[in-house]
C-alpha cells in the first residue's frame, strides 16, 4: 500500500460562498492525516482522513449551492524523493560503476512476469520480489544480493520510493548514464509484501540452453515481448561482464577486465564494457577476439532468421538500436507491475541544464581497452 506521505491534496474549484463547511462522503475513522484546501476567499478548512480512505470522494459544500467532489492524488511512490534517488544513483554509479548489475537488477525484477496470468502478484513482474532471499538465491541472480547492497542506503535514505520503483530507477538510470537512450519511465510501481509473494525459480532465461533461439522466444513470448524486443534487450551485454563463479560462463579475467575498473576480472562482451551502444552486434557478428565473450544466446542473434534482421540491422545502426531499446526497456519495466495511480506518473519534468554545465560523468570513459 502506498505511504500516507505520498499522496498530495487535491484542489477543488470552489464559488466565493462554498467554502464554509467540508464534510467526507463517506464515513471515516479517526487518523492522523490533515489536508488543508484554500478557498477561493482565502480562508481554509481541515478535513482528517484515514490512510487507508486517501482514495476516498470529498465533498466540499456549503450546504445551499451543492457539492463538488474531488479526489486526493496518491502514489505508491513519492515523486520528488524518487528524483532525488536518481541523483543519488548517479554518484552511486560515478564511484562503484556498478551499471551493469543494475541494469540486470532490474532485468530480473521484471524478467518473472508470465502474461497467461492475471492475478497479481502471483503473474510476477516489477514488484520489488527480488530484495527477498527466497529469490535472490535463484541461480539466474547470483550475486545480486550486492546491487542491492549498494541500493539499500538509497532506499533508508527515501523512505517513501518502493523497491519496485528503485529497482526499475537504478536500471534505467544506469543505462542512461553509460551513454544509452533517454528511457521512457514511468513510475508508481506497487511492492508485494513478503517473500511467500515470491515467483517459483525458472522464469528467467537460460544463457547455454540446448536450443537457444526457442528458448528465448519461449521465455521472452511468455512475457508478451516480441522478436525485435528480444533482439533490442540482449543489445545490453555491451554492458558488463559475465564472472564463472557467478554463472558458469566466461574467463576468470581478460585483458580488458584484468584491471577493472571496479572490482576486476570476468569476460565482458566487448571491449568498452561500460558504454552502452551497438557495438554488441558488431563484435557478436565478427566474433574475432576469444577476449571477448559469445554465449549460445548471443550467436542465436545472427543464426535464426528472424533475429537476424534485427542484429544485423542494430551492427549498422546505432540510432535504431538506442530507439528500438529505449522502447524495449521501457516494456521490460512495466510488466506485471500495479501501478499508483493505475495510469503511473513521470519525472522527467526537469528544465534542461543551464549553458556552462560540466560534461556529465560517462562510465564509458573509465572502461578498458582501446577505441
Amino acid at each position: 500500500m502506498a505511504s500516507s506521505t505520498n499522496c498530495l491534496p487535491p484542489t477543488a474549484a470552489l464559488s466565493a460562498t462554498a467554502t464554509q463547511r467540508l464534510s467526507p462522503a463517506t464515513t471515516t475513522r479517526p487518523s492522523s492525516i490533515s489536508f488543508h484546501f484554500l478557498s477561493s476567499s482565502s480562508s481554509s478548512a481541515s478535513l482528517r482522513l484515514s490512510s487507508n480512505q486517501r482514495r476516498s470522494k470529498v465533498r466540499v459544500s456549503d450546504g445551499n449551492l451543492g457539492a463538488v467532489y474531488v479526489t486526493p492524488k496518491c502514489f505508491a511512490s513519492n515523486p520528488d524523493q524518487l528524483k532525488n534517488a536518481r541523483e543519488d544513483i548517479k554518484d552511486l554509479l560515478k564511484t562503484t560503476f556498478s551499471h551493469p548489475i543494475m541494469v540486470r537488477l532490474g532485468w530480473h525484477d521484471a524478467g518473472t512476469y508470465n502474461k497467461n496470468i492475471e492475478e497479481w502478484p502471483q503473474r510476477g513482474g516489477a514488484n520489488g520480489s527480488l530484495r527477498f532471499d527466497v529469490e535472490q538465491k535463484h541461480a539466474a541472480n547470483a550475486g545480486l544480493v550486492n546491487a542491492l547492497k549498494l541500493l539499500q542506503p538509497i532506499k533508508d535514505k527515501y523512505a517513501g520510493v518502493t523497491w519496485a520503483d528503485l529497482f526499475q530507477l537504478a536500471s534505467a538510470t544506469a543505462i542512461e548514464e553509460a551513454g544509452g537512450p533517454k528511457i521512457p519511465m514511468k513510475y508508481g510501481r506497487v511492492d508485494v509484501t513478503g517473500p511467500e509473494q515470491c515467483p517459483e525459480e525458472g522464469r528467467l532465461p537460460d544463457a547455454g540452453p540446448p536450443s537457444p533461439a526457442s528458448h528465448l522466444r519461449d521465455v521472452f513470448y511468455r512475457m508478451g515481448l516480441t522478436d525485435k524486443d528480444i533482439v533490442a534487450l540482449s543489445g545490453a551485454h555491451t554492458l558488463g561482464r559475465a564472472r564463472p563463479e557467478r554463472s558458469g560462463w566466461g574467463k576468470p579475467k581478460t585483458k580488458y577486465t584484468k584491471d577493472g575498473p571496479g572490482a576486476p576480472g570476468g569476460q565482458s562482451w566487448t571491449v568498452k564494457w561500460l558504454r552502452f551502444d551497438n557495438s554488441y552486434f558488431k563484435d557478436i557478428k565478427e566474433k574475432r577476439d576469444e577476449d571477448l565473450l559469445v554465449l549460445p544466446t548471443d550467436a542465436a542473434l545472427f543464426e535464426d532468421p528472424s533475429f537476424k534482421v534485427f542484429a544485423e540491422k542494430y551492427a549498422v545502426d546505432e540510432k535504431a538500436f538506442f530507439d528500438d531499446y529505449a522502447e524495449a526497456h521501457a516494456k521490460l519495466s512495466n510488466l506485471g507491475a500495479k501501478f499508483d495511480p493505475p495510469e503511473g506518473f513521470s519525472i522527467n519534468d526537469e528544465p534542461p541544464p543551464a549553458a556552462g554545465v560540466p560534461e556529465k560523468f560517462v562510465a564509458a570513459k573509465y572502461s578498458s581497452g582501446k577505441d
